[in-house]
């Protein structure tokens, strides 16, 4: 060790009285094996210093670094509802000390010295993993204890719980997700019977139900890779999904049982499956995926119509781009511009006087009802300016999405 880091900490230790602990701190590079403590010990041993400073009369800690093991217990006891793997410590220290502390390193030019807040976080954290057999994970722990030294009190910071899957709906007129009344934002009035909500119920709440209900979460939220109309069903294979339970006390789920209970209590309206453990990284890739979709749409036309030229005009949409101004359905909530879209195949299905059905294969985010009528020419090309007849979705399903 430099001389003169021995003639600093000589300097100090008349100045103040520090507990090994903190003296150790101040000089933690200079020392490189050893606690804290034993490297305050240390220093004391070649200044040739008999004298202890004991924790509670530290000038620095007044008797923080004595309690670590005192802290340990209180949190031990907080987390004994929670399941997790991994964990975090924090800690909240009394002002006064902090700003003692920066002062001393300041009017010393101690810039390596180690935040009294670094070492409680840490020892705290090295009483608890062999105790409760779970590991520290500092990026991305399932649950942080903070503990407030001060009032002996701990708040506690609960990761997610991520579960991908695949949805299908059944029923029409049910929304992916919570759509909030318009007339009291979700606060509760005469309109939406005091509900807070534009609809009884969605996907998302039917999806959380079972998972709130085994997780013991207070909250969630849900992220769709997309989302279909409200009155068009999602059918197929599902729609690709993650859903984000929040503060959950139960994180060992059985994701079979999950499945099956949500899918016997809501049978014919919703249906789940692949249910697997997922990430927050995740939801960024589903969110952003351009999965490639297949409908079944039901057309009705103003007037009788042409098989032979429905089918001519299905054939010439092979690979078609097609230019989209927002529609005016959604153009109050979404940017004004042109999208551009391709339908890959497009096959006539049936076709009885004013009603056909037929198959459409698209590119994502495509608006399958506006391709249909135009939507005042927005669209173009559009099926109704091809085939000479003024035409609108009659019903509309959501058969594939691809990608996964």
């Amino acid at each position: 060790m430099k001389a003169q880091s021995l003639s600093q900490a000589e300097h100090l230790l008349q100045e103040h009285a520090f507990c090994d602990s903190c003296l150790g701190r101040l000089f933690r590079k200079e020392i490189k094996k050893g606690s804290n403590a034993e490297k305050g010990l240390f220093l004391r041993t070649q200044l040739h210093q008999k004298h202890k400073t004991f924790a509670k009369d530290c000038w620095l800690c007044e008797g923080l670094t004595d309690e670590i093991a005192h802290f340990a217990g209180i949190i031990t006891k907080a987390l004994e509802e929670y399941e997790f793997e991994t964990f975090l410590i924090g800690s909240k220290i009394d002002e006064d000390i902090q700003e003692k502390e920066q002062h001393l390193w300041d009017q010393e030019k101690l810039q390596d010295a180690e935040p009294m807040k670094m070492e409680i976080n840490r020892e705290i954290g090295k009483i608890l993993e062999p105790q409760l057999k779970k590991t520290v994970d500092i990026p991305n722990p399932d649950i942080m204890a903070v503990i407030d030294t001060a009032f002996d009190h701990v708040t506690l910071q609960i990761g997610s719980l991520f579960i991908y899957g695949r949805y299908k709906k059944y029923q029409r007129g049910i929304p992916q997700t919570k759509w909030p009344c318009q007339i009291c934002q979700g606060k509760g009035c005469k309109r939406c019977n005091y509900t807070g909500k534009l609809y009884e119920t969605t996907v998302e709440e039917l999806v959380a139900k079972k998972a709130l209900e085994m997780t013991q979460a207070t909250d969630e939220s849900f992220h769709g890779s997309g989302r279909e109309d409200i009155d068009a069903r999602m059918l197929g294979t599902g729609r690709p999904f993650i859903l984000e339970v929040k503060n959950p006390k139960k994180r060992h789920i059985d994701l079979a049982v999950l499945e099956t209970e949500t899918n016997t209590t809501f049978k014919d309206i919703i249906e789940i499956s692949q249910l697997r453990f997922s990430n927050r990284e995740e939801i960024a890739r589903i969110k952003a995926a351009e999965f490639q979709k297949t409908y079944r749409v039901t057309i009705e036309a103003s007037e009788p119509l042409n098989k032979e030229k429905l089918i001519k005009v299905a054939q010439s949409l092979q690979g078609q781009l097609i230019k989209q101004l927002t529609p005016t359905r959604v153009a109050h909530r979404r940017a004004h511009k042109i999208r551009e879209r391709r339908i890959y195949n497009c096959t006539i299905e049936s076709v009885e006087g004013i009603i056909a059905s037929l198959t459409l294969e698209t590119e994502s985010g495509t608006y399958i009802k506006e391709f249909v009528s135009g939507d005042d020419n927005k669209t173009q090309p559009n099926l109704s300016d091809l085939i000479g007849i003024p035409c609108k979705v009659k019903e509309l399903d959501v058969i594939d999405v691809k990608g996964e």
